[in-house]
This record gives structure tokens, sequence and C-alpha cells, in this order.
């Protein structure tokens, strides 16, 4: 994760007309003598959208180490010495375990029970140590941990267990005596020092089989048995989340659709399958995980019903629908395999809400929780590319879901992205289809977050409602949870059409990362809040009842014509580019290059290898990806581009870039991206990218193409190969003022909620349309520099409180630089 340097946390914005009394004071970011002026409006006669108390939830995908080494609080990894390549090339049976002696991992009719394949042979005078997660096992002093282990000795044998790092013993060493056939084993320690780097070892006087070997902290949250890490679901608790989306992701639907048995050879790379998750954790089946590394299921559905329950969210599993997504795309066209798994997800529902006679729902019992979890919401599938496949599958489970279950809320999804052909074609089947709930997905630059925050002001109100499952801006920075803020202002605004949102991804541990950004971060020893996450804790435990309609003035619009150099690149592909030629609107020649001579002309990122050859521009590193070059001058407009691009080799087409300001700042013509399946074009701002459209389809390789691209003022026009393959204006304003006003039917409390996402601070007037008010207001401030990041050590983004006085129905507010605020005022 990226470190920032200490920097000033927040500034105060004092006025003639309302003074705020602080908790601190601290120097205020650079240039934040520059002040805009803007005016707030509000109407507390008018009536708003009422929000949901399920508006903002959490999104679990085990992704990140989120689950195993993280949310779950098992220290032993591989604790079932289940790890096999097919969850990573480099696993084996004893990853994470070190062999003193003689030891093996064994398959045979001698295992533990049928799901659980594998056991470990221990030698007479052997042992084995555990590594753990991170850089070992955390123990904290005087603190409890719980070991079990499952083992068999014929001729008996003494099991000697100890907790040590490589400065000498953690605890106390334990001995337990085994004898005759399987048998679960328990011993408690009781740590001694503190440490970071522990490791569990046991040691046995004669040869023994061992299983489930496992060392749990006695301190998991609520004291819960086969527990949670106690300081990140206290983090997440803290959200005060309305839902609990979980397990997934792409989790959910990628790899076998079918069961793990022998019918299937022990398939090792499924979908997620609810039934494989539950019971106890010795007969849970194992799983490759998408991301790379293995699923033990010590945290399975019951277990993530019970933590939604022991934090007061709604459950909302998603469930695979048989077509795989996440890059996979594919149907699984099998009519037994299809309602074996809509009979799975309607004795999940049973096993969610049925009484404790019920099939399911005794299970769900004898698990320790005979009374029903309260399942309202369900989705079904997830990202699908395959629309149409996806919505005939998904048909089929809505009807036997409705039928046996008439109350339950069926969520379908509109695809990976924003918009696009699959987003349309999805849409329009929901639409048509008429479904309760569509689950949009996407993850944009934070500037698209900015532009978009009135994306569901046109969204038809007697539709499908939306369930936007996963968002979130590409960073950790600062400027990340600004812009995120500012959309979410938006979504509240459209609380009548989008009935849930939840960021996405949730956890990442340092150490184990597939996926940025993340809304919190830890590793063995500790967690911490990222600025995203702080964004979001202030929404979600100052949500309100009903939006009070309001307005706001704008930044003045001072964005002028599309400017920028050109460019070309690629993406793991070769390429050849030659006849490249840049006209302006009024015929002169800006640059043209054949390639005859040198590449004088273009400046390199540094990645790639480019060289002239035969007359063309060729790029021949197949692994090396954006490997932009550029020429001309970041001051042209109005200009024709045109260039001639062959694909030599490769897994993607080519890249032409226009617009170009720096590496970071530029659009382009993504021609044969997403593995050569699509086209789009894309706009990078301060280095986050987002889709202002797109269109399937492929790139050849070994023919000419002829690109060519017209700029005129904020409107482009695209032609490949002389036809005319799309156009946009972007000329819609990234607006860095944003707000919304909700009560709070309790308190009776006006929440003005107001981002400013600019490095000039918002003296604002706040005329609150008559409202009679009480004269102070508590404040609660988030603002820092723009590109501040928390980490472990140092969290520059951390919410501020204060008094304010002089508030009534009008005052004058200067919101700080870099700020999201919120208002709390209290009505008389």
């Amino acid at each position: 994760m990226p470190s920032t340097a200490a920097r000033p946390r927040w500034r105060l914005g004092l006025t003639t007309t309302a003074l705020l009394t602080a908790t601190a004071l601290v120097p205020a970011p650079a240039h934040a003598e520059d002040v805009t002026d803007y005016a707030i409006t509000v109407d507390p006669s008018a009536q708003g959208a009422a929000i949901d108390d399920t508006m903002y939830g959490v999104f679990f995908e085990d992704i990140n180490r989120a689950a195993d080494g993280g949310l779950y609080a098992e220290l032993v990894q591989n604790r079932s010495f289940e790890y096999s390549t097919a969850d990573n090339g480099s696993y084996t049976p004893l990853t994470s375990w070190a062999v003193g002696g003689t030891a093996g991992v064994v398959n045979d009719s001698g295992r533990l029970n049928e799901r659980n394949r594998n056991y470990l042979s221990l030698g007479a005078g052997s042992s084995v140590t555990n590594a753990g997660y991170n850089t070992g096992i955390r123990v904290d002093q005087g603190k409890r941990y719980d070991f079990s282990v499952w083992a068999r000795a014929a001729s008996g044998t003494t099991l000697t267990v100890s907790l040590k790092d490589a400065a000498g013993t953690l605890a106390t060493a334990r001995q337990v005596a085994v004898k005759g056939g399987w048998a679960k084993y328990k011993a408690t320690f009781t740590a001694t020092r503190t440490s970071n780097r522990g490791r569990l070892a046991v040691a046995s006087s004669s040869a023994a089989a061992l299983d489930e070997v496992s060392l749990f902290p006695r301190e998991t949250y609520k004291n819960q048995p086969n527990g949670l890490r106690k300081d990140l679901a206290e983090k997440i608790a803290a959200l005060k989340p309305g839902f609990v989306r979980f397990p997934g992701g792409c989790l959910v639907n990628t790899g076998s659709m079918e069961d793990y048995s022998e019918a299937s050879n022990w398939q090792r790379k499924r979908s997620y399958q609810w039934k494989d998750t539950i019971g106890p954790v010795e007969q849970r089946a194992t799983n490759a995980n998408v991301w790379g590394y293995n699923q033990s299921y010590g945290l399975g559905y019951y277990e993530y019903f019970r933590f939604s329950e022991d934090i007061g969210a709604m459950p909302l599993p998603v469930v695979p629908a048989l077509v795989t997504g996440c890059g996979q795309n594919k149907a699984t066209d099998d009519e037994a395999l299809l309602r074996r798994h809509i009979q799975d997800t309607l004795d999940l529902i049973e096993f969610a809400n049925g009484p404790a006679t019920s099939k399911w729902g005794k299970v769900r019992a004898q698990m320790g929780h005979p009374k029903p979890f309260h399942l309202t919401h369900l989705g079904v599938g997830n990202e699908e590319n395959l629309p149409k496949e996806f919505f005939a599958r998904f048909e089929r489970f809505r009807t036997a879901i409705k039928a046996k279950y008439p109350d339950i809320t069926v969520i379908s999804n509109s695809g990976p992205d924003d918009a696009g052909t699959t987003f349309d074609t999805a849409w329009q089947l929901n639409r048509e289809g008429k479904v309760d709930m569509v689950d949009e997905h996407y993850y944009n630059s934070p500037n698209w977050f900015l532009q978009n925050n009135d994306r569901y002001d046109s969204y038809d109100r007697k539709g499908p409602k939306v369930f936007l499952g996963e968002y979130a801006s590409q960073g950790n920075a600062w400027k990340n949870g600004l812009a995120e803020a500012a959309f979410m202002t938006g979504l509240e605004r459209n609380a009548d059409v989008v009935k849930l949102a939840s960021y996405a991804p949730l956890l990442a541990n340092e150490d184990y990362v597939q996926w940025r950004p993340d809304m919190i971060w830890f590793n063995n020893r500790a967690s911490w809040n990222s600025a995203n996450y702080e964004v979001q804790k202030l929404f979600m435990t100052n949500v309100g009842d009903r939006v009070v309609p309001s307005k706001a003035t704008t930044t003045p619009n001072v964005s002028g014509p599309i400017t920028g150099a050109v460019g070309l690149s690629t993406w793991a592909t070769s390429a050849a580019y030659d006849d490249v030629k840049v006209t302006s609107a009024d015929g002169s020649t800006l640059l043209s290059d054949d390639f005859s001579g040198d590449a004088s002309k273009w400046t390199g990122s540094g990645r790639g290898s480019w060289s002239i050859q035969d007359g063309q521009y060729v790029q021949t590193d197949t692994a090396a990806e954006n490997t932009m070059v550029t020429a001309g001058d970041p001051a042209w407009k109005d200009y024709d581009l045109h260039v001639k691009a062959t694909k030599k080799s490769g897994k993607e087409g080519f890249l032409v870039a226009f617009g170009v300001k720096d590496t970071g700042n530029y659009y382009w013509w993504n021609l044969g991206g997403w593995n050569n399946t699509q086209s789009a074009i894309e706009q990078a701002v301060d280095g986050g990218k987002g889709t202002l459209m797109t269109k399937p389809g492929s790139i050849e390789t070994g023919r000419a193409y002829d690109i060519d691209i017209k700029v005129r003022g904020r409107q482009v026009t695209l032609f490949l190969d002389g036809k005319e393959w799309g156009s946009f204006k972007d000329d819609k304003p990234a607006e860095p003022f944003r707000q919304v006003v909700t009560k709070d039917a309790k308190t009776g409390d006006l929440i003005v909620k107001v981002v400013n996402a600019q490095s000039a601070e918002a003296r604002t007037a706040v005329d609150l349309g008559g409202a009679k008010v009480a004269s102070t207001a508590r404040v609660t401030t988030l603002a820092a520099d723009e590109d501040a990041v928390n980490t472990e050590t140092d969290t520059p983004v951390t919410p501020v409180t204060s008094t304010l006085r002089g508030v009534a129905t009008k005052f004058t507010y200067t919101f700080p630089a870099n700020s999201v605020t919120f208002l709390r005022i209290k009505q008389r």
C-alpha cells in the first residue's frame, strides 16, 4: 500500500456569521487561501425520497486474503493440508509447514472423512511447524489461545504442542495424549510474550496421523466459536451497515458448477456453493479461490448469517446462475445441473428462514441457531458478460423462488461495467422481465465520479430498483474518497431508485493483495481505515430517513476544448504503426511521420521495446503493458489524427491516444481490448481511467487498419477503415462542489452534507428555507491533502468534530478545501 508523509489534516472555515468551536487547530493546506463562493438553498416544506434503513451496507468477498488470514480468526495456515496446485501453482500440501524428521501428506482411505481428503502422517520423534500468515502467528501477552487437532495413533502417542518464535517460547508447551482412531483433542495456551512472528509446532513421540490443526484466539468478535478476528469485525460493525452482501463477487460465478464429490473427481476449481461451507468445519469441502489461493470454508454461510445478525445487518447472499463471469464467460448447458442449483437455492432459503423442524432449518439449529436468520433479499449471478444466456437462467431461478417464497426480493445484475452493450442489453432484459432489483458494478476514475453525480436522476422511477453492489474510484488517496463522497450525495438524492449501495472490496491483507483500492487494510498485527472507509462511515452513520430537497450553485465552468498531443501504445501486444498524420482544422499539417527515418519525434515512457522496422514504428514486447509513446504539443486542439496500425502478435489490439497532456491525463481509443473482445474510448485523469463508450469487437492479426480521430472542441468522432465507428462529446463538468440534505426522523435534525473536492475553500451562503433551528450545530469534518493516504502508522484522513455557533435560517459557512463536512442542525 502506498505511504504518505504526514500532512496538515484539516482547516476550519471561520465566517462573520457563524463561529466554529473546534477540538483542535492545525495549519491549513497549501493554497487554502483560494476561495470560491457558493449558495445552498433548502426547501424544508418539500418532501424528497424516503431513505431505507438498509441504504448503505458492506460487500464481503474473499479477495486479498479477506477470509482465511483475515476476518476468519484462525491463525494456522493450511490447517487441513489441502493446499494444492489447483489453488496456486506454487502450493503443495505442506505449504506454510516446516517438517522436522519424517512427515508426509496422505490421501487414502485412512482419512478423517470423505470431504477432508488429505491428512498428515507424522513419524515417531518428528514434528511440523506452522508459519501462519504475514510474518507469523500474532500472540499478545496475557491472552489465551485455543488449540485443537484431529488425531489418531493406533499404538498411542504423546503430542507436544508449543508456541515459539526465534527468541524462544511464547507460552508454556502443552502435552496431549492420543490413542486409537480419529478424535478431536484440545489444549489452551496463555501467551507469556507478545510477538508478530510466532510459530505453532506439533511434535509426536510415536507415529501419528493429524488433521485440522487449529489455533484460535479465545477473544473473537462477540466471543463466537469458530469466530471472527475482533478488530476487523469491529471496524465493519462501526459502519453500522444496513446489509452484508456475501460471499462475492467473482468468487461466486467462476469455475466449475459441479459439486465436490467422487462423481466430479473431487473438482477443486468450483463456483462458491453454499452447502460446501456449512456443518462441522472438519467436514467442509475445500476449494480453489479464483484470486489465486485456497479457501478452507471455515468462514462459511452460517458464519456470514451469524455475523450479519451480530451487527444488525440484513444478510444478502449471492448464488451462481450457471453462467461464469469475470473473464471466463461460459454458459453451462446442463439441465440436471441447473435444476440442482435451483434446488440448492431453495434449500438455502429454508436454511436461513425455515423452522428448526424443516430439513435445512434443522441443520441451522444443530449448528447453534434455532431461530431463523430472516433472509429477505437474494442475488442470482454476478457480472455476467453474456446477458441473454444469464437472463434465461436467472428467470428459471426467479420463477422457482417466487413460487415457493414470493416475498423474497430476487436481484439480477447488469454486468461488470457502468455502460456499454452488455449493460444496455442486461438492463433491457431486466426491464422487460420486471425484475425486482438490478445489481450494478463499476470501478472508475475520481473524475468519472465527479462527473456522474446525476447518474440516477434520469432512471425510470417505475422500473427495477438499483442495488449498487460494487463501486469505487481507483485509489485509496483522499482525492478518491472525495470523489466517492460527491457521488454518494447523488445516491441519497435518488434513494427512491438506489435502494442499496456498497463500496468494494471491503478488506485487504497488505501482504496478499490482488485488488486495489480497498476499504480496510490489515496485517497480522494491526488494521487501519482507508480514507474511503472514513467517507463511508460518515455517510453510513448519518443517513437520515428522508431527503430534504435542496439545490446549490455550481463551480464556474472553465472547461475549454479538448487539447493535447497524440500517442501510440500497446497492451500485452506487439503492433506496428505507420503513416501518422495530424492535421489542424484549417488544413495545416501539425505532424507527419512515415517512419522512413528515425523516431526522434516521439517520446517514450520507458515501457515496451520500440524500434523502426521496415518503415514502421514497431513495439515488440508482448508482455509489456501501456507502452505509450507520444508526439506533438499538449496545446493542440481541433485536429484530425490519422494512423495505420497492424497487430503482429499478443493478447489484444492497439491503443491510439489523443488529447494527451501527460502520462496520467489523456484519451485513447482501445481497439481489441479486454483480451481482444471489445473496443472502447477511455479517459485517464490523474492516472485513473474511466470508460466513455464501448462496443464489442476484435482486431485481426496481420491486417492493417486505418484509424482516424476527429477532434472538434469537446466533440470527438472516430473512424475505422473509413467508416464511422462512433462519436462522443466530453462536456460533462467534473463538479467539485456537491451537497445533499436529509432529515433524521428520530431527532428531527437536518443533516447538511457538503463535499468540496477542490483546492479552494467554498464560502457558502446556506438558506434553510425558513426552518426554525437551534443556534448551534454539530460539525464533523474530513479534510486533508488530496494525495493523503492512511497507513498503519499515519492516518491523515480522520474525522474531526466541533460545534458551530451562530446557526440561523440563513448563515454563511466556509467549507475547507478538499473536505467532506456534515452539519447536524437541530430543528426547534
